[in-house]
Order: C-alpha cells, then sequence, then structure tokens
C-alpha cells in the first residue's frame, strides 16, 4: 500500500489554498465537471448486440457508459428494451427512427407516430432523432448493380434538388410537431452529404433555416463534419443553439475531405478532432447529449474501442 507522509499532505494542503488564494480551482474533466454521462451510439457495437444483447450491455455499463442511443430495436419489444437497460443501469434518452427505410418492415417516422412515442416513453426516451434525410418518393430504394446501401444513399442524395432539401425541412418540422404533441423533442443527424454545394448554399444550411428550433434540434455528428472539411467548432457558432446533441466520432488525418460516406475511422482522441476546443464549445452551444460513436472497420474489437474512447473522454479536461 503507498503511504503518504503528514508532509506531503500538508504541502497538498497548502498548494491547494494557494490556488484558491489566486482565484484558481484545480482543473476538471469535462463531463465531470459539467455533470453529464458519456454515452455511445449503439451501432459501434452493433454486431455485439445481435451475438449476445444483455451481454454487450453489460459490458458497456462496466466500461463507464451511462446512456445508448439504439440505432433500432433489433426486433425487440420496448418492455423488453427497458428490462435489458435497468438489469445494466443504463439509460435511454434518444433513439434513431428512420424517415423512409430501406428495408420493408423496418421503423420509420411515418408509421403511426402515436405507438412510436408509446413505446419511447416505455424505453424513457426523451428525443427522437431521424438519422438521415427523407428520400423522395420519386426515387426507387433498390441499389444499382454492384452498389451496396451507402453508395446508394450518396447516388441519390447527389440528385437531389435544393426544393428537395426544403421539403425535407418541412416535413422535419411535421414531424417534430406531432412528436411534441405526444410529449417528445425531435432532432435530425448529419452525415457528410449535406455538406456538399448546392448552388450558393448546402443542404444542411437549408435544413437549419427552414425548420422551427421549437420543433427540430440538431444532433451533430461531428466526425462526418470533419470528414466533408467542415469545422464542426465554426458549425456550431454558425447556428448558435440550433444542436442539442453530439455524435463523439473521431477521424484519421488520411480522410480526405469528401461529401460521399468516406471516413478513415479511429478511436476518440486518437485522430485529428480536437475534443478540448470542441467540446468547450458544445456545452456553451447548449449540446447536453454525447454519444461516442465509431465507423467501420475496426482495427480491434468493437467494444475495446469503445473503452479506448470512453477513458479517453474521462479523463480530458476540455
Amino acid at each position: 500500500m503507498m503511504r503518504v507522509s503528514r508532509r506531503e499532505l500538508l504541502a497538498a494542503g497548502a498548494s491547494l489554498l494557494a490556488l484558491r488564494a489566486m482565484g484558481a480551482t484545480p482543473a476538471r474533466p469535462f463531463f465531470q465537471r459539467s455533470h453529464l454521462p458519456i454515452g455511445i451510439q449503439l451501432y459501434t457495437v452493433g454486431d455485439d448486440l445481435k451475438r449476445d444483447f444483455d451481454g454487450t450491455l453489460g459490458a458497456l455499463a462496466k466500461i463507464g457508459y451511462k446512456t445508448v442511443e439504439p440505432a433500432g430495436l433489433l426486433e425487440r419489444s420496448p418492455a423488453d428494451w427497458r428490462r435489458s437497460l435497468d438489469s445494466a443501469q443504463l439509460t435511454c434518452p434518444s433513439t434513431h427512427v428512420a424517415a423512409r427505410p430501406f428495408r420493408a418492415g423496418g421503423a420509420s417516422l411515418n408509421d403511426d407516430l402515436g405507438a412510436l412515442a408509446e413505446g419511447a416513453h416505455a424505453m424513457g426516451i426523451g428525443t427522437i432523432v431521424c438519422p438521415s434525410f427523407y428520400i423522395p418518393d420519386r426515387f426507387s430504394l433498390e441499389p444499382a448493380p454492384g452498389e451496396g446501401g451507402a453508395k446508394m444513399l450518396v447516388r441519390l442524395g447527389a440528385a437531389m434538388t435544393a426544393d428537395d432539401w426544403k421539403w425535407n425541412a418541412d416535413y422535419l418540422n411535421t414531424k417534430g410537431a406531432a412528436l411534441k404533441r405526444l410529449g417528445l423533442r425531435f432532432a435530425y443527424h448529419n452525415h457528410n452529404l449535406e455538406f456538399a454545394p448546392l448552388g450558393n448554399s448546402n443542404a444542411m444550411a437549408l435544413l437549419v433555416q427552414g425548420t422551427d428550433p421549437a420543433l427540430v434540434s440538431f444532433e451533430m455528428d461531428a466526425g462526418w463534419v470533419a470528414s466533408a472539411g467542415v469545422d464542426p467548432v465554426a458549425l456550431l457558432a454558425r447556428y448558435p443553439g440550433r444542436f442539442t446533441a453530439m455524435h463523439v466520432k473521431d477521424m484519421k488525418a488520411g480522410t480526405h475531405p469528401n461529401f460521399a460516406l468516406q471516413i478513415d475511422p479511429c478511436e476518440v482522441g486518437q485522430g485529428v478532432i480536437d475534443w478540448k476546443a470542441l467540446l468547450a464549445k458544445a456545452y456553451d452551444s447548449n449540446v447536453r447529449q454525447y454519444y461516442v460513436e465509431q465507423e467501420p472497420p475496426f482495427v480491434r474489437p468493437p467494444l475495446e474501442a469503445a473503452a479506448i474512447s470512453y477513458n479517453y473522454l474521462h479523463a480530458l479536461i476540455a
């Protein structure tokens, strides 16, 4: 056992008193100082959840995570989710629900919102997040030969007009108003497609400008913002108060700015994003929900990667 002498204790106390006399206080890590939990987007560990749902939730809680954000219910009922979350001592402040699902039977914002709200309240969810834009009905959701879902989304997004994006803003307002009446908040999550030039603007600007702040907020995916060559700190400053949640996602220096869902992923703190500056600005801008998310491919098991990201954030002074 390490022993501390009386002289060392007195010296430490004298140092603390000196700091206080100068009007300074010892720095504390961001998440301790702000009393905010570190959460994780469950897309990060999606394959682990499919293999061992309760074990994976328990592993995340053991790492230190307090909140989770599902990317889908994995064919489990809200009641089953709530039992598993309670068992792992996790909470679920928000969840992703698609605007137009890619697969038949997938939950969407065009389903019965009353039933959606009932399930959300049962799980303790307060915010529904639209994870991507509504693809216009004139577009088929059948991938072209040799085209996966991501490439199809890039192709269809690039074909959308300014009017399509303005329609999306109206759609978000409509869904936000309906969910508000049901006791839920509503937000939109970005990728990097929304930052492609569109005339003298871009889709992200059209969505922010076209939505009512009382009905629609935004969940910034910091990694996708940065991968588009946009500074996340500057984006927060450009639209004060519009972002209320953040996906804490990092990327390696080898990621070239693009609008095509391309990112060279890594654990938080191992990449190029300045998290000290970004978290400080995010808090000042009223962002209160933070979820670690990492894109594949992984160089280590996802739970191990999740632990690296958590440990970095838990100790980060920002």
